[in-house]
């Protein structure tokens, strides 16, 4: 065989007109990992070539019955098969030898780690499926001279891939199928196999430690709306919640896949709950604002406000004070009662200073609501002197029953809007989420 190692140059058939046919397979044993930030698959293949050599041809029965024998690689002449989406060194490890038949087919096993450029999809991360091709085929030689052809059927090749993956990591084989066909550059043409290896993700791994976390953190801001705005910090508590979702949003962005070419929709997803704790707090910060309406000098709420709000708002959300629900007719009633039982002047004619005669002239002056002015006991300084005081007491007590009205009305207006916002801020949360979950659930079932 020393002169077919001395032609190891030359292609070898006895006519060159003729081209060397190749087969190839392979199984895919591994998937290593995926880069999505640099787009590259990185695999683990067993794989396999045939090809016929024309010189190494001999008789079994002149050989001892010899059929089969083993021969060092370098020695020999083998088709440049090479895969086009190769992008890295090949660092895979080398076999030594091949089996060559008594017929002049040669077998050539080898292992490949294969580095490969794929054009990734993450938008629909964690559930997405990926689908890389891989090329095969000549560098140099074409068509006239190699020409390639699959050793198996792809429907074989995929069960031998399921079959044998021994990765349980985070992705996982769904198909692997391929095309013989002819690439065209120029006036040359090229015999490839092309390849589609199509991987889906595990999800679970990101589900457990991106979507419940960030859906509780969710929870929790629309159970904040239940706080009483008007005796808790509620701006407080949410500007925590947003804090903390902030950090858990830092801790989890290694697990986010990152590329130039777009955004997966998990990122949309925590971009739109990070919005809507935003809008939550804004909402609160409004609230708050009306509910310290009394702290402007006790402002009295618009006309306007009492209409849209307190009537027609409060009527579509069936909104009840509560005293709407008591009887009218009592409160009046213990209402006429109780002026009817308080003295209506403030410095009354009876309080009169010891040694001082009852009838004693006593006059009062009293303003259009009722207030008492002043009063005149000219006689006694002492009377007057508690006149007075009664007076400001008096006109203290109408203040500050003018200012629980309107701190009640106030409130009534700040629960309306607090409900009614809670009420559209529920709507939207819904609606945010089903499209997410639909949207998920179509590409799964893709």
């Amino acid at each position: 065989m020393q002169r077919v190692f001395d032609h190891i140059a030359f292609r070898p058939v006895v006519n060159l007109s003729h081209p060397t046919l190749a087969n190839l397979s392979f199984t895919l044993y591994a998937v290593l990992g995926v880069n999505e930030k640099t787009q590259i698959l990185t695999t683990f293949l067993w794989l396999r070539l045939y090809w016929h050599h024309e010189f190494l041809v001999w008789e079994p029965e002149d050989c001892g019955g010899v059929t089969r024998i083993s021969l060092p690689v370098q020695d020999l002449w083998m088709p440049d098969i090479i895969v086009y989406e190769f992008v890295d060194d090949d660092v895979s490890q080398h076999c030594p030898y091949v089996y060559v038949n008594h017929t002049g087919h040669i077998r050539y096993d080898r292992m490949l780690r294969l580095v490969s450029a794929c054009n990734l999809e993450i938008f629909s991360f964690p559930f997405d499926v990926q689908n890389c091709t891989l090329t095969f085929g000549s560098y140099m030689h074409t068509v006239r001279d190699v020409r390639l052809s699959p050793a198996l059927s792809f429907e074989e090749m995929s069960v031998n891939s399921k079959q044998y993956l021994e990765t349980s990591g985070e992705w996982e084989l769904v198909n692997l199928y391929g095309q013989a066909s002819v690439l065209k550059f120029g006036i040359d043409e090229w015999d490839i196999i092309t390849f589609w290896v199509v991987i889906k993700r595990r999800p679970m791994l990101y589900v457990v430690n991106l979507l419940i976390p960030s859906s509780f953190l969710m929870l929790i801001d629309i159970l904040s709306f239940y706080l009483p705005p008007h005796s808790v910090d509620r701006a407080s508590f949410k500007m925590t919640l947003i804090l903390g979702y902030t950090v858990f949003l830092l801790i989890m962005n290694d697990l986010l896949p990152s590329t130039a070419n777009g955004t997966p929709l998990i990122g949309i997803y925590f971009s739109v709950c990070l919005a809507l704790m935003v809008i939550s707090l804004l909402e609160t910060v409004i609230i708050t604002n009306v509910l310290h309406q009394n702290s402007m000098k006790y402002r009295e709420v618009p006309s306007w406000v009492r209409v849209v709000i307190l009537k027609y708002i409060a009527r579509m959300i069936c909104y009840k004070r509560p005293d709407e629900t008591a009887q009218p007719s009592a409160s009046m009633a213990s209402g006429q009662e109780h002026k009817a039982a308080r003295p209506d002047p403030v410095c009354p004619s009876w309080v009169v200073a010891p040694g001082t005669p009852v009838h004693a002239p006593v006059s009062h002056t009293t303003s259009n609501n009722g207030a008492v002015a002043a009063c005149q006991v000219p006689s006694v300084p002492e009377l007057r002197q508690i006149c007075l005081h009664l007076s400001d007491l008096r006109a203290h007590l109408l203040s500050q029953q003018k200012e629980d009205v309107l701190l009640e009305q106030w409130c009534h207006v700040g629960y309306i809007l607090d409900i009614l916002l809670f009420r559209i801020y529920l709507i939207i949360i819904s609606c945010y989420a089903m499209v997410i979950v639909c949207m998920w659930c179509i590409w799964i079932k893709q």
